[in-house]
């Protein structure tokens, strides 16, 4: 990666510091930006009379925000560096600097896979428009026959065998917010190669076409048949194969690399999450965990959850953390946890827990309130 890259847009920034005479700044960066945070002070210093405090805690995203804390310290703005504006107040005067990168990988390199998905999704349409045919004739013919718990489990395993059948085969082109003004671009060479592209929109916690976050994937939709990922790491690709089912090409940026989040790869975590819901059959007493992060607190899902939890003569303790992590919540007695905070924490770092952790839906389907034939539903915070 070369660093010198980045637009921090600090002209923007510093210019609104001098307007509002500002004398404390706080900074709050993403842990791949931190190397860079001290040059970041020192040219806001030399150029105004304000002061720059660091929020050196790790951040998360734009629904991790320190306001209530920098407020305490007296700091009068907020510079939130490397993510959009979410759905939520901020709470005191911020600025959202998207910092985008300048970059521009080789679409050569990617194209391959592209086509090698556009043939996999194109089978998938038709495949799934027939059976459509087929499956509304027998039940018309024989009623809708029954599943046995084998056969709806293997549905619920199915990484491609979403409910909603495809409409189309669309590329949608998607990427991570220090990439996304690039998509315009790309879009426009995709379709020289002969794709078909879309740069879906989803709802109110994106604030830009083509904008995906680990929390929430809402541009999917059933026009689209498979997925072009313009960023690095493998955090966004795995959110939205397991929300879409579709397969998903990679572009890095950084790297000037190609690849693919592969189905198998898919298929592996939604078998742990399988494993994990089985674990907690006999399970008794769980600990439900709320985010104190302000983009994050889902109090009225958490007592949804306690309330079924008692439904079904077992124990829900709703715990309260701003961070969540092994050595927080391991030591308590109880059978197992859901997790109602950063959707991420149950399906990325649940081999760090000595006890189940579990998604709200995943709950859901281990108690019977949802069938394991619905297939999988990834916990999204809209």
């Amino acid at each position: 990666m070369d660093m010198g890259k980045h637009d921090f847009e600090l002209a923007e920034l510093i210019a609104r510091i001098k307007a509002n005479d500002n004398r404390l700044v706080a900074l709050q960066v993403p842990e791949g930006l931190k190397m860079q945070a001290l040059d970041l002070m020192d040219q806001i210093e030399e150029e105004t009379s304000s002061k720059v405090v660091l929020a050196a805690d790790p951040c998360y995203g734009a629904c991790d925000l320190v306001h209530d804390k920098m407020k305490m310290m007296g700091v009068e703005l907020v510079a939130h560096m490397g993510h959009s504006q979410m759905n939520i107040d901020s709470g005191m005067p911020t600025q959202f600097i998207d910092v985008t990168y300048d970059g521009d990988p080789d679409l050569a390199k990617v194209l391959p896979i592209l086509e090698k998905h556009r043939e996999f999704s194109a089978k998938r349409f038709a495949a799934a428009n027939a059976a459509i045919i087929a499956g509304s004739e027998n039940e018309e013919a024989l009623g809708t026959p029954a599943l046995s718990e084998e056969e709806a489990q293997e549905l619920f395993l199915d990484a491609v065998g979403r409910k909603t059948p495809l409409t189309g085969n669309k590329l949608g082109l998607v990427g991570s917010i220090q990439h996304l003004h690039m998509l315009p671009t790309f879009k426009a060479r995709l379709e020289k190669a002969g794709f078909e592209v879309t740069i879906p929109i989803g709802g109110e916690r994106l604030s830009f076409p083509g904008q995906v976050l680990g929390c929430n994937y809402s541009g999917d939709d059933s026009s689209i048949g498979h997925y072009l990922f313009l960023g690095s790491g493998d955090f966004h690709p795995i959110g939205l194969v397991l929300h879409t089912g579709k397969p998903l090409a990679l572009l890095d940026p950084y790297i000037n690399e190609a690849g693919e989040m592969s189905l198998e790869r898919i298929e592996r975590i939604l078998r742990q999450r399988f494993g994990l819901i089985m674990a907690i059959q006999d399970a008794k007493s769980y600990g439900i965990l709320i985010g104190e992060k302000p983009g994050q607190m889902r109090r009225t899902l958490a007592l949804k959850m306690k309330r079924m939890l008692e439904k079904h003569g077992k124990k829900g303790y709703l715990l309260a953390l701003e961070h969540v992590g092994p050595d927080l919540i391991d030591f308590y007695p109880v059978d197992a946890f859901v997790n109602t905070a950063c959707p991420r924490i149950a399906i990325d770092d649940s081999v760090r827990y000595d006890k189940p952790m579990l998604t709200p839906y995943e709950l859901e389907v281990a108690l019977g309130e949802k069938k394991w034939e619905d297939g999988y539903l990834f916990d999204e915070i809209p």
